[in-house]
């Protein structure tokens, strides 16, 4: 088995002696049934990770010493920002996770026209707090020793004359140009991806007349969590990591 590769949101110095939170101890005491003497891997979002031993372990309470230092953030050089039309539960938590592990480095939530979710106050908050979740578990899952930027939920048409990325590109089904056929990327890049309903005629026309180039993924209609991950994974091909 690999060794565990842990967010912990606090400062870390090599040497030092770690509390686990009581969540992560239970895990892996009791899920993963991890012992003393074996290693870890923790990560605070600083850049790199530490070596870690854990060195006392119980049902409840994992403590851990922290060891050397590595460099290395395992991000691509194409800085991807996913602007996602909120989709309903579990569309939504699986394209945020998926996107994470596939290199994005900015998600954008978007409320949409034709979108189904409606979110504020407490269960906005909720929701924010369950996706930020999502993206530290996919950075563990991963390895990535930074995370994923999750951005306030907006409007689309708030979104689109802020977006002041080098590229803009636009997910439009069954039209637009081929991703190949897009210049490379220099600088950041925006991908607006829709949700289960799609962009209204007003929305593209607006994204449109903000410089989005429309691109297609194919002649097949996509799923909204398989077309922004399709969408993610083309881009990384051609200009990012995964060519």
């Amino acid at each position: 088995m690999h060794n565990p590769h842990l967010y912990l949101d606090q400062p870390l110095r090599t040497g030092e002696r770690v509390l686990l939170p009581a969540s992560t101890s239970h895990h892996m005491a009791r899920v993963l049934r991890m012992r003393k003497g074996q290693g870890l891997v923790l990560f605070n979002n600083k850049g790199g990770e530490y070596a870690a031993e854990i060195i006392g372990i119980d049902r409840n309470q994992v403590e851990v010493v922290v060891g050397t230092f590595h460099e290395g953030d395992r991000e691509s050089a194409l800085d991807i920002t996913l602007v996602q039309g909120i989709a309903r539960g579990q569309h939504m938590d699986y394209t945020l996770q998926k996107a994470v592990e596939l290199g994005v480095r900015r998600i954008v939530p978007v409320f949409t026209e034709y979108g189904n979710v409606r979110l504020s106050g407490q269960r906005l908050a909720g929701k924010l707090d369950h996706w930020h979740g999502l993206i530290i578990n996919a950075c563990e899952q991963c390895g990535r020793n930074r995370l994923a930027v999750l951005a306030p939920p907006l409007g689309i048409a708030d979104w689109i004359p802020m977006d002041k990325n080098n590229t803009r590109l636009l997910l439009h089904p069954g039209q637009g140009k081929r991703l190949s056929d897009v210049p490379r990327p220099q600088g950041p890049m925006s991908l607006l991806a829709g949700p289960e309903g799609g962009f209204s005629e007003a929305e593209i026309a607006l994204a449109l007349r903000h410089d989005y180039v429309p691109v297609t993924l194919g002649p097949r209609t996509l799923r909204t969590e398989t077309a922004a991950l399709a969408g993610v994974s083309a881009c990384q091909v051609l200009w990012g990591d995964l060519a």
